[in-house]
């Protein structure tokens, strides 16, 4: 059989390394085919000369779609038979990706747990993207629902990895020169700094976008993410296909520009959950609250935490009176932006 039918639930093990292929090499067309799927009007991933003033070589490609080429790498090896990807934490840029960078991956496996039913388990992993130079550009902890192959295998025993609530301000990577000392906010589309964000702010960025089909499709396919709920419609039993929790991701992220439009650069995921399912047809918006706020090595620079909260209902409503996220809620995203002073 030379075929891939996927890896299950069963044929993972704690401390097991796998190195996914296919290299990628990245063209501007990843951009500009980014920009055509998403709002996404950051500056500085959309003009070179304003990159530079930034003190960056040339403008990098989007932080988020450096993140979904990492994570399409991994699909095939980790959520091929997946049911739904459930979450992420400790995510870290370490270096930014410019068109011509060739990217790889590779995933250590940190923790499993079977679920009741017997039919699924969690697999948890830390996946590291790398460059043409062997460099790290970004890490990562995702966890994962995978089916089983064989309901009557015993369980492993469960390993489930502590994993960090909050990654520190102190542990944010700047760029090798990276400033914000000639910044133009004419070109930026804001005139908002750091010091015009208090904590507990919520920003309702009021826009928002029907998903279709067609653009999950060609995403998800650009991403090189392979897995069978975003594709193949007997792959669930409502037989619908799953809108990839990262288009939603992208998604938010762009519409956050109104509100959020100096926030150049993500630099940490601290905590993420896709919470409920998106299919075609499902009206997004976001809105976003501002956590907490830092100071940089670079006094040009600051770092703010946000939630930003995709949905399909009214700003600032997150969760229930029992506690529970509401139906209307797609995904809950706490991360770290530079933004600046």
């Amino acid at each position: 059989m030379k075929t891939n039918p996927g890896l299950f639930f069963e044929d993972y093990s704690v401390g097991q390394v796998v190195n996914h292929a296919v290299p990628r090499t990245i063209g501007t067309g990843e951009r500009a085919l980014y920009h055509a799927l998403y709002p996404s009007r950051h500056a500085l991933f959309s003009s070179d000369v304003f990159a530079q003033s930034c003190g960056l070589p040339s403008s990098p490609i989007d932080d988020l779609a450096a993140f979904h080429v990492i994570f399409g790498k991994s699909v095939p090896d980790i959520s091929l038979n997946a049911i739904a990807n459930l979450g992420y934490a400790e995510a870290q840029w370490i270096l930014p990706v410019y068109p011509g960078d060739t990217l790889n991956s590779r995933s250590t496996i940190i923790g499993l747990k079977q679920n009741s039913n017997g039919k699924t388990g969690i697999v948890w992993v830390r996946t590291e993207g790398f460059n043409q130079s062997k460099k790290k550009v970004i890490e990562f902890v995702r966890w994962v629902m995978v089916r089983k192959r064989d309901f009557v295998t015993p369980a492993p025993k469960a390993v489930i990895p502590k994993l960090k609530n909050v990654v520190s301000s102190k542990d944010l990577v700047l760029p090798n020169g990276f400033n914000f000392n000639s910044y133009n906010f004419d070109l930026s589309g804001s005139s908002y700094i750091f010091e015009d964000y208090t904590i507990g702010e919520i920003i309702d960025h009021v826009d928002g976008v029907t998903v279709s089909e067609a653009e999950h499709m060609m995403a998800t396919r650009m991403w090189q993410n392979t897995a069978k709920v975003h594709f193949n419609t007997q792959a669930r039993p409502d037989g619908v296909r799953l809108i990839y929790g990262g288009h939603v991701m992208s998604m938010a992220r762009a519409l956050s520009f109104n509100g959020l439009g100096n926030a150049q650069m993500i630099v940490a995921i601290n905590s993420g959950a896709h919470v409920n399912p998106c299919f075609a047809g499902d009206t997004i918006y976001a809105w976003s609250e501002v956590v907490d706020c830092a100071d940089t090595s670079e006094p040009s620079v600051g770092a703010l935490r946000l939630r930003l909260v995709a949905t399909k209902g009214e700003a600032g409503v997150l969760k229930t009176e029992d506690g529970r996220y509401h139906d209307d809620v797609l995904l809950d995203l706490d991360y770290w932006v530079f933004i600046p002073k």
